[in-house]
């Protein structure tokens, strides 16, 4: 199969392809007129925002096609494309403005339809028809004169080329662009396919929703330069498909080097997360909070026997280090029945949380789990969320109250989750008429919610500041 265009000889001589990524996984340099050079020093205060930016290419994950528009992603009345039946648009002016892309990819839809193209092979697609259509010379800013290109992103070629199951699902994501493009558009072979995916598996966004729930995937250029820490001083939001990043701590200046994001979800051991980062983006986290084993023994803790000691218990001692309590096997096996319990019922409810079944688990947490063990504190998340939606109101201001301490510890005390979670209270404490409460929830949700979305976010301006403003007045009548 003749090479694509974008593998052209003459373009990877035109531009040089930078070293991206060391082991630790670092990103952390750019292009400045074909050379390196350092960002000019600038302090950085606690909620600026740093870098802002469009998408090289997304695509709304499919089980949100029919109630979200394929190009704003905003969740409205949808009308399908009259000729794929397969995308679908809020009004015109978002189909026209996503024709140059969806005419290329229109026919290939319709060629699949009505089946359903799973998420990473339409993504795929677009990637190609991006770069076949001028998006090799696209580039992305993180500064004025800082920038990156599609091929400087690192592809981690080798890594996936000798992992059995990313070729695999590789090849079979193969078979369905095949089928879907046909004469089309020129595919990539195999070896090229793979750089591109590499690209994507280690580069890509999840697009959140206003609630943080991933509604797309997405590239993005310039912000590829940041790196991973379980401990970030930065955070990445979205307005739509507009990528926003904040600090979340000041910073001397903006030195990229030294700016970072999570990754992955935070609620997790450091196990966990050294696994997670290995598998998906092929290196060992060495953040301060991966090596330090207190953080461990925290995560995973017990409860002191002693009813006076509040401290996380190591379970694996003998004796507990701040009060001497010993303790029994007895007491060690039904802690770690517990956890044995609640690991089993999670993985089951990974889609849908039931109530009565995490109230099964809390109630074996009672004697033996710390109350900021990680396992605990993702159980109340999951009950949380479980009464909400079946609209227990008390139940849930209940469980969401336990979840603060753990939400603060482990995401830290500038996360958009620990906004949400303020803001879903006081949005319950307003429906209850608990204002004096529901004025604090909200002032809190506010405090953080500008920092990692900005005070202009619609998130603040439609809907918290209005609901602080009615839980003010009501309070006042």
């Amino acid at each position: 199969m003749p090479s694509h265009k974008i593998f052209s000889p003459l373009l990877i001589k035109q531009f040089e392809t930078l070293t991206l990524k060391s082991q630790q996984g670092s990103n952390n340099q750019c292009k400045v007129k074909g050379r390196m050079k350092s960002a000019q020093p600038k302090a950085i205060k606690r909620g600026e925002r740093i870098l802002t930016e469009k998408p090289f290419a997304y695509v709304l994950k499919s089980k949100y096609r029919k109630e979200r528009c394929d190009n704003c992603l905003n969740q409205n009345k949808v009308m399908k494309c009259s000729n794929c039946n397969y995308v679908y648009y809020c009004n015109r002016a978002c189909q026209m403005q996503a024709w140059p892309l969806h005419k290329i990819e229109c026919p290939m839809l319709k060629r699949i339809f009505p089946r359903i193209v799973p998420d990473a092979a339409r993504m795929l697609c677009r990637l190609i028809i991006r770069l076949d259509n001028g998006g090799d010379l696209v580039r992305g800013y993180c500064t004025p004169t800082c920038y990156r290109k599609f091929r400087d992103l690192m592809s981690h070629y080798q890594e996936i080329k000798h992992d059995p199951k990313r070729v695999e699902h590789l090849e079979s994501l193969y078979v369905i662009l095949s089928e879907m493009m046909q004469n089309d558009t020129v595919l990539p072979n195999q070896a090229e396919l793979l750089s591109i995916h590499g690209r994507l598996i280690t580069n890509g966004f999840n697009i959140l929703d206003a609630e943080m729930n991933s509604i797309a995937t997405a590239i993005y250029l310039g912000v590829s330069i940041t790196d991973h820490s379980c401990k970030p001083n930065a955070v990445a939001t979205f307005e739509g498909t507009t990528l926003h990043i904040h600090a979340i701590e000041d910073m001397e200046c903006l030195d990229w080097s030294k700016i970072f994001i999570s990754y992955i979800d935070l609620l997790n051991t450091p196990a966990q997360r050294r696994d997670d980062l290995k598998e998906n983006y092929y290196f060992w986290c060495v953040c301060s909070k991966c090596i330090d084993p207190q953080e461990t023994v925290e995560m995973q803790a017990a409860k002191c026997p002693n009813p006076k000691c509040s401290a996380p218990l190591d379970i694996t001692l003998n004796n507990c280090l701040y009060c001497d309590a010993g303790i029994s096997p007895r007491y060690r096996n039904a802690f770690q029945e517990a956890i044995n319990l609640t690991k089993n019922h999670l993985e089951n409810m990974k889609d849908v949380a039931y109530l009565d079944v995490c109230k099964i688990c809390l109630k074996k947490h009672k004697d033996f789990v710390h109350s900021l063990n990680v396992w605990h504190v993702k159980v109340l998340d999951a009950a949380f969320e479980a009464a909400i939606a079946v609209s227990k109101w008390g139940e849930a201001l209940d469980y969401g109250k336990q979840l603060l301490p753990g939400f603060r510890k482990y995401y830290g005390d500038w996360n958009p989750l620990l906004g949400l979670l303020y803001m879903k209270l006081a949005k319950i404490q307003l429906y209850e008429n608990f204002l004096k409460e529901a004025i604090y929830n909200f002032q809190e949700a506010k405090k953080i919610l500008e920092v990692t979305h900005g005070p202009d976010h619609s998130l603040l301006q439609t809907q918290l500041k209005p609901l602080l403003l009615q839980a003010i007045a009501d309070n006042s009548a």
